[in-house]
């Protein structure tokens, strides 16, 4: 059975003062795989250890399914954890590494052979037992790490930046598995991650974290199209942040440099206001000689271009002076624009997410 899991406050301070989680409040679900996102020195890997056992909480607690596990040793929470540099004994075999766990359970050899089988096929590296790490890919080690994490049928799993060490072909490919084996075994999997694609393709949910804080927790599609602080929209992928004054009445916002935006009709807030604008939201077309409606279209100059593959990411100068990026479907060399070219820019005002400062 997997299990829930609260975060209630939890803090942790370090000799010397420095605060690297502050405050940290949050609830994960039973079964859902969990993504914590944000940058180096967010907390995020320190919120995991606390999670794990490794570090203990200067204030707050942590709960699994109710009991208070926040002074509870590591080796008796029932978790499993796999890291990015994999952690496996470089003398012992692939079955040895992943027997580990359960030997130091002092199981007897017949269950930990039929356990380990078990494990090894379902990260499909049945017939590799007597190998050693040194004679495995980065990928094989990984499931080898990630099979001795599950043998142990832990309530949770816990991953730090996993598949870090991974080229991107290997990484998505091993995305898509560990999100499958998360399912089938019914896991709640906590994920450490500093990848937005990475958090976005795998999670149920995430929690984006910044100086020790959580910024916002969300579905994947939330915390792409509805970010609620300008941290999240400008960390989350691309996309244009711009920052007004709103009229005293009506729904514009003056932007500066003759560039007004026509607010979502739900848009809340007056005085100063913050709002994004996602690159693909933007419609792109050759220049129009007529004047473009106020607040929902621009005229600028590409000053140059990003080819993505499946995509195009421009960059635009408007003719105010703004600096906007816009990205195109790539629909072949007879639709591509070339710096120089003038276009003109079209958008709605539900594009637009007005944001917390």
């Amino acid at each position: 059975m997997s299990a829930s899991i609260e975060i209630a406050g939890v803090s942790k301070v370090y000799d010397g003062g420095v605060r690297a989680v502050d405050a940290v409040a949050m609830d994960i679900r039973q079964g859902e795989f969990f993504s914590l996102l944000g940058p180096s020195g967010c907390g995020k890997t320190t919120t995991l250890r606390m999670i794990a056992g490794f570090e203990t909480p200067s204030a707050g607690a942590i709960r699994v399914d109710g009991a208070d596990i926040t002074h509870v040793p590591a080796h008796k929470r029932d978790m499993g954890m796999v890291f990015q540099n994999y952690a496996l004994f470089p003398h012992r075999t692939v079955a040895e590494n992943v027997a580990f766990g359960l030997r130091m359970r002092g199981l007897d050899k017949a269950t930990i052979a039929t356990k380990v089988k078990a494990a090894l096929a379902m990260v499909e590296l049945s017939g590799l037992e007597d190998r050693r790490p040194a004679q495995l890919s980065g990928g094989q080690q990984q499931r080898v790490a990630l099979a001795r994490a599950i043998v142990i049928a832990p309530r949770v799993l816990l991953c730090d930046e996993p598949l870090g060490a991974l080229d991107k072909k290997l990484r998505q490919q091993m995305q898509f598995e560990l999100k499958q084996l998360q399912k089938k075994l019914g896991l709640t999997l906590v994920f450490v991650t500093h990848d937005q694609e990475e958090a976005l393709a795998m999670s149920d949910r995430i929690a984006v974290m910044n100086g020790g804080r959580v910024e916002q927790v969300g579905t994947p599609t939330e915390i792409y199209n509805q970010p609620t602080t300008r941290f999240v929209a400008d960390f989350i992928g691309d996309t244009n942040i711009f920052r007004g004054e709103r009229a005293a009445a009506g729904q514009s916002l003056d932007v500066g440099k003759g560039l007004i935006l026509a607010l979502p009709t739900e848009a809340q807030g007056t005085g100063v206001l913050s709002v994004a604008l996602r690159p693909e939201k933007i419609r792109l077309i050759p220049r129009a000689d007529a004047a473009t409606p106020a607040g929902t279209s621009a005229h600028g100059i590409v000053e140059n271009t990003n080819f993505l593959g499946g995509a195009v990411l421009y960059r635009i100068t408007l003719e105010g002076g703004h600096r906007v990026l816009v990205q195109q479907p790539n629909a072949g060399t007879s639709r591509l624009f070339v710096p120089g070219n003038g276009v003109t820019l079209q958008w709605t005002p539900a594009d637009l997410v007005v944001l917390k400062d």
